[in-house]
């Protein structure tokens, strides 16, 4: 399923499914980490989904929604 809707943000109702899926995805499909680069390919934003912190990042400052 593809979304070619770029140029807005998501809806309330969209977010609220992006992080059931997002959580779904880390539950399954993260075994140690994934990387990504998604969005504009002329801006892209680069994720890096991992089981661990970034090293010398305080586990306090990630926000779970």
């Amino acid at each position: 399923m593809r979304n070619d809707r770029h140029d807005e943000p998501l809806s309330d109702e969209e977010l609220e499914l992006f992080l059931q899926y997002l959580h779904r995805f880390a539950n399954h499909d993260v075994d140690q980490f994934v990387v990504m680069e998604v969005g504009d390919p002329a801006h892209p934003c680069y994720l890096d989904l991992s089981r661990a912190p970034t090293p010398g990042t305080d586990p306090a400052a990630y926000r779970r929604p």
